[in-house]
């Protein structure tokens, strides 16, 4: 059931740089009426307020951005989470999750303080295990608790193809799921080019599959690349983020791949992970779940046991 608002107010904690790519994105996509925005930089965040704001009237309709409260929460239809600890020297990755589970408490504990209604949109990383982190925190239904899961995979995954090919990435449908990390795995099963499956090009050009390996490595390994390069990624997940928040503000209904609580789809239950799904004005309406070759399903199985992993570290299952 879609929980309804007035206007389509969203606020975004955490304004580093994927936050701030993903501002500029809804406001130059006119996607939202009003966007405030929390960040404990306060001096730096009034002063990207004041720039969106001045780049509001080149946009294709008004949205109101400010630097916002959690008593914002209230009456926005999206909370947007891109806060987070960065990795520190000699940290290891379950030490980095451990610290982003209590930064996620504290801020879902806010949040959900001031009388919040709507959806919550994760974007922190290891993203998977902070989503189910939210969703247990908030005590909303999993369908209102999402995560960005594999969009910004997809997103690349099908640049590449369509860079491949010579065809617009609107042109390929291809999902990467799994965990949004180095487990994750192409499904080229049911990936299509142009109309013409992947696996059926496979069959007739026996160097494809090579070629295909070699692209999805790129992108897998694609924010490694651009971290040693520019220090972050930004642009794709803001980007992202912003597709992600024009499918609930406006309904849509489309199916993009995200993370999401399954409930028995791929033989797995109780976690959260990358995987298409309909996205709508309730957040999430069905999980998709793809026919995976058994290639796919073992890939599919390790990548859901290491987030397993990690999760139960955190949250045992009660019995």
């Amino acid at each position: 059931m879609a929980v309804s608002h007035v206007g389509n107010k969203v606020v975004l904690i955490g304004a580093g740089d994927v936050g701030i790519a993903y501002a500029y994105a809804l406001v130059n996509q006119g996607t939202v009426d009003h966007l405030a925005i929390i960040d404990i930089d306060e001096k730096k965040l009034e002063g990207n307020v004041m720039d969106l704001n001045h780049g509001v009237v080149w946009a294709p309709s008004r949205t109101r951005v400010s630097k916002g409260t959690y008593a914002d929460c209230a009456d926005a239809a999206l909370v947007v989470i891109c806060a987070g600890a960065a990795q520190r020297p000699g940290e290891t990755r379950l030490e980095l999750v451990g610290r982003n589970m209590k930064i996620m408490k504290a801020i879902t504990d806010e949040i959900m303080a001031n009388d919040f209604d709507g959806i919550l949109l994760v974007a922190s990383n290891p993203v998977d295990a902070l989503t189910y982190a939210v969703w247990k925190y908030s005590g909303l239904p999993s369908h209102r608790v999402i995560g960005s899961g594999t969009i910004l995979d997809s997103a690349r995954y099908r640049y590449m193809l369509g860079e491949l090919f010579e065809v617009a990435p609107t042109s390929v449908h291809a999902y990467i799921i799994g965990e949004h990390g180095d487990s994750e795995l192409p499904v080229i099963s049911s990936g299509q080019v142009a109309g013409v499956s992947l696996a059926r090009r496979a069959r007739l050009d026996p160097g494809f599959a090579e070629r295909i390996e070699n692209i999805f490595v790129e992108t897998r390994d694609a924010a490694y690349e651009i971290i040693d390069r520019k220090g972050s990624t930004s642009y794709g997940i803001g980007m992202g983020l912003a597709r992600i928040t024009r499918a609930v503000v406006s309904n849509q209904d489309v199916v993009l791949p995200v993370s999401a609580l399954l409930d028995g789809e791929y033989g797995r239950k109780d976690l959260y992970i990358g995987t298409p799904a309909v996205i709508g004005g309730a957040g999430i309406t069905r999980v998709v779940e793809l026919a995976l070759n058994d290639h796919e399903q073992q890939l599919f199985d390790k990548s859901a046991d290491l987030l397993e992993d990690v999760v139960r570290e955190f949250f045992p299952h009660e019995d």
